[in-house]
C-alpha cells in the first residue's frame, strides 16, 4: 500500500534529539509540522508516527500536495463523474 510505504519511509527520515529535561523530541525535517515529544525514544517515536498519521489525513482531505520522500509519492486524480 503506498501510504504505508511512503509512512515507513517518512519516519525513517526522523530525528531524534534528547533535551536537557531528559525528554526526547523528534522530527521529520522534510514535513513541516510533524514533531512529537516523549520521555523516552520510543514513546517519542510512537507518538511521532500518530503525528504523521493525522498530518497525512488532513494532506489528502484538504487536497494539499504531499511532499516526495526518497522516492516515495502519493498524489491524487480527480475522477470524472
Amino acid at each position: 500500500m503506498i501510504i504505508k510505504s511512503y509512512i515507513d519511509t517518512a519516519i525513517k527520515k526522523a530525528e531524534y534529539k534528547k533535551l536537557e529535561d531528559g525528554t526526547w523530541f523528534g522530527e521529520i525535517p522534510l514535513l513541516k509540522g510533524v514533531w512529537a515529544n516523549g520521555d523516552s525514544v520510543e514513546e517519542c517515536r510512537s507518538e511521532l508516527l500518530d503525528v504523521l498519521e493525522e498530518w497525512l489525513l488532513l494532506k489528502i482531505k484538504d487536497n494539499d500536495p504531499i511532499p516526495r520522500i526518497a522516492g516515495v509519492n502519493i498524489s491524487f486524480r480527480k475522477l470524472a463523474g
